[in-house]
């Protein structure tokens, strides 16, 4: 629980940031780029040890999980992509639902629960990590710990945006009497936090390199708290968990090429997306003209992710399909200087992750992302051991005959998508901008800033984006002039400026140079890109 040592010069400071300053990009021939400094500098001392990208991407992602407990934490989630120096790989660490969820589970919902142990699937986080290390790892598992254990005994600040986020997600939890026990009262920027039930559990993955979590104890323990609650959640789900080795799906544009994890993951919709604007004419950057055709190409993408994207095993149309050439062409020839209304259609978004990247000097370059879900999760925290498990079931529909209709043993609807993009052939781009809905069409906008306008990584991030939402209206961040947005407003689309916390997410992005490494660290979070 937090530890308050707020003193009264403390009192005194404020802490919110009415400047908008660009930041200056970093440059270095090893890097590491996250949300929070503390899991930033973790994965910068595991390579001044002798790690390598993939270590340090480890020791980011697994301080993470304690550091910035309202974004993601051991009981998340997690996807990579993975440059080794000579190929790309991706792994899916997504789990499946429980054995137990069947469609008669849910009859008497209108739609998927958002909160409890019915919105539970098995947590993949700690899968991808000992998956990771175990293929690619040059240092010993359980020393990728360390920090995060350090963190969780003695202490850390909290930073300013974990602490508004951690602050709005009172009221939604605190009815969760082993989450108000663990993480309330929200604690103020500043304050110091310690999380001891978290140290066991940290050291108990680490000895048995992730086999407690699925087969030992920590299993046991998740096990016994969902059958004390009439959950439908095993120890049989637990150990039937196998993160996905896969073939990233590689879409061209222009010189450049963006890879991305295929579905039950977004990262499709961002390549469809661009595949699209590659058969428009370009437009001067920032321009209204500019702004609303990626706009809309990008309501064809979500609209398309809505209707087909799902457990692999359930989609009805293939990832081919949808980047099928005459199917872009078609989608193509649809737009034009007008918006289009596209029927609403909502499946659940959320804007709570976080997104990591390393590089090192020999060349291998890691895109990773970890999530709860929305927020802490889905409330339930497992008595002992300070896990707090996802919400990854809400991303199922209850649609009948959807492809991402909820049933057993069945990966949901993800919106975490860690990207990865080639130039030319060559590795070139380990990013991903976090935010559930955010993330394909925040792919999108660096792509486009980056590949045909030659921005920087950090310029490409600072720069306004702009947001389609789930009902198709259209979001435009604070510094997008008022002009554009008049434009766009007369062209037909439904837009506003949205200032809702995290809406536009957070991107973190390192680009290969000709030596060394360029990186970019998002102003809207408190992370930074550091390395040596």
């Amino acid at each position: 629980m937090p530890a308050n040592e707020a003193t009264p010069a403390t009192a005194l400071i404020q802490f919110d940031t009415p400047y908008r300053v660009p930041r200056s990009p970093v440059f270095a021939r090893n890097m590491v780029s996250s949300s929070q400094p503390l899991a930033t500098q973790a994965g910068v001392t595991i390579l001044q040890r002798g790690g390598n990208a993939i270590d340090a991407a480890l020791a980011t992602a697994i301080t993470l999980t304690v550091v910035e407990p309202c974004m993601n934490g051991v009981g998340s989630d997690a996807f990579a992509q993975v440059w080794d120096g000579q190929a790309l790989h991706g792994l899916n660490a997504s789990g499946c639902s429980p054995a137990g969820w069947d469609r008669s589970r849910f009859a008497k919902r209108e739609k998927m629960p958002g909160l409890g142990w019915d919105s539970i699937t098995v947590p993949g986080a700690v899968s991808a990590w000992a998956t990771l290390s175990e293929r690619f790892g040059q240092i010993p598992f359980e020393d990728l710990f360390e920090p995060a254990i350090r963190y969780a005994r003695d202490g850390f600040a909290v930073g300013p945006h974990s602490a508004a986020v951690w602050q709005e997600a009172t009221a939604v939890y605190s009815r969760f009497e082993e989450f108000s026990r663990h993480f309330l009262p929200a604690p103020a920027t500043g304050q110091r936090v310690v999380r001891p039930e978290l140290v066991g559990t940290l050291e108990d993955i680490a000895a048995t390199r992730g086999d407690s979590f699925y087969h030992g104890r920590l299993a046991e323990e998740i096990h016994s708290a969902a059958q004390s609650a009439g959950a439908a959640l095993t120890r049989e789900d637990l150990a039937a968990h196998t993160p996905l080795w896969v073939d990233p799906i590689q879409q061209t544009y222009g010189d450049a090429t963006l890879c991305e994890i295929p579905p039950n993951g977004q990262g499709l919709a961002a390549q469809i997306a661009l595949a699209i604007l590659a058969h428009l004419p370009q437009h001067e950057i920032d321009s209204p003209a500019w702004m609303h055709y990626q706009i809309e190409a990008m309501k064809i993408a979500i609209r398309a992710a809505f209707d087909h994207f799902a457990d692999p095993s359930a989609m009805q149309l293939s990832p081919g399909d949808l980047l099928g050439s005459g199917v872009i062409e078609r989608a193509a020839a649809q737009i034009t200087d007008q918006a289009t209304q596209l029927p609403p259609k909502a499946l659940p978004g959320s804007q709570d992750t976080v997104y990591l990247c390393a590089a090192d000097a020999q060349g291998r370059m890691v895109s990773f992302i970890q999530s709860n879900y929305m927020s802490f999760g889905s409330g339930i925290v497992i008595p002992g051991t300070g896990i707090a498990m996802q919400n990854r079931g809400s991303g199922f529909t209850l649609e009948s005959g959807h492809p991402n209709e909820v049933g057993p043993a069945k990966r949901p609807f993800h919106t975490i998508i860690p990207g990865f993009a080639l130039w030319r052939g060559e590795p070139s781009l380990a990013f991903g901008v976090m935010g559930g809905h955010m993330q394909a069409q925040g792919h999108v906008q660096m792509m486009t800033r980056i590949f045909d306008h030659q921005q920087n990584p950090q310029t490409a991030s600072d720069a306004p984006r702009w947001i389609v939402n789930e009902d198709f209206s259209v979001g435009l961040e604070d510094g997008v002039p008022e002009s554009v947005l008049r434009d766009l407003q007369q062209r037909g689309h439904n837009a506003d400026y949205d200032r809702r916390l995290g809406t536009f997410g957070g991107a973190q992005l390192i680009m290969k140079q000709a030596d060394g490494y360029v990186s970019g660290s998002d102003h809207r979070k408190e992370g930074c890109a550091a390395g040596y």
